[in-house]
């Protein structure tokens, strides 16, 4: 399916993946509108050219005439919303969104989403260390993974629309999995990664750190720089899931502190011999989805 540009869109949330969403489907040709809190935000979007039309009320004509409506909010943003506003979508409009967890949220949705409207989530494996739609750019989705998380209340058209529209925003590969499947590997690969980020920037004070750092740190902790209240909710939504990751992670850690402890250094090699070879076939895989 291709994502037609007829479709009508209306972005809730401009910040930097509202904004970028905006500025790639109206690079496209798509009618892009917004619902946003600040009317600065919206001024800089009408301003750049990124939408056609967009204010900080619900009430707006645009919303009513919407065919697809991304969700670029916090979880329980995006859940109040839905109960306040849902009244003024289109019956058949379709609804996606950008949210980092998807167990708790899909079910909450679920319980009160109206029966003429439908929900497929998916999530934008794709950002900036930079929040605010300043920092928007449709450069981001190139090359970067885009995950549709459907349920059994979906309905195939629903699927291959929010396919086509990752497809639309220049994401390189489409995948698809369940909501449980989604939490637990965006607790592996992105969350966990973060609270390492985080636990190394809070281990020292020394303030002359910069002075004495090397590309190994920089790189390690380029995520630490974070939106507490977004982070801190996301970690909290999916805390089943990450504290199993950082169980298994706090295991190999304590691993490799017990060879370097014992002086056991064929153990250490062992693991140093499997992290090699496991970063060899990650790069390899990733070369071949770029070519």
């Amino acid at each position: 399916m291709e994502f037609e540009k007829d479709l009508k869109i209306l972005i809730v949330g401009l910040g930097l993946i509202g904004g970028s969403y905006a500025r790639a489907l109206k690079k496209r040709g798509n009618p892009v509108y917004a619902v946003t809190r600040s009317p600065e935000t919206i001024e800089y979007a009408l301003k750049k050219g990124w939408i056609d039309d967009g204010g900080t009320s619900p009430e707006a004509p645009y919303v009513s005439e919407a065919d697809v409506v991304v969700f670029a909010l916090y979880p329980h943003v995006f859940v109040d919303w839905i109960e306040k506003y849902q009244r003024f979508l289109k019956p058949g409009a379709i609804l996606t969104d950008v949210t980092g967890v998807k167990g708790t949220l899909v079910e909450e949705i679920g319980k009160i989403l109206r029966p003429d409207v439908e929900f497929i989530a998916a999530h934008p494996m794709a950002g900036r260390e930079l929040s605010g739609i300043e920092h928007a750019t449709d450069r981001i989705f190139r090359g970067a993974n885009y995950i549709v998380v459907p349920t059994d209340k979906n309905t195939p058209r629903a699927v291959e629309l929010c396919k086509a529209l990752g497809k639309a925003l220049g994401f390189a590969d489409i995948s698809v999995l369940s909501p449980a499947e989604h939490d637990d590997m965006i607790a592996f690969l992105s969350q966990l990664t973060h609270c390492i980020a985080v636990s190394l920037m809070c281990t020292s004070d020394d303030p002359k750190i910069s002075h004495y750092t090397g590309n190994s740190f920089r790189d390690l902790t380029r995520i630490a720089r974070l939106n507490d209240e977004m982070w801190s909710e996301l970690f909290l939504c999916n805390r089943k899931a990450l504290l199993g990751q950082m169980d298994a992670f706090r295991a190999a850690f304590d691993k490799l502190y017990g060879t370097i402890q014992s002086g056991d250094r064929e153990t250490m090699r062992e693991m140093m011999r499997l992290s090699t070879a496991r970063r060899i076939g990650f790069d390899q895989e990733e070369r071949k989805e770029t070519v």
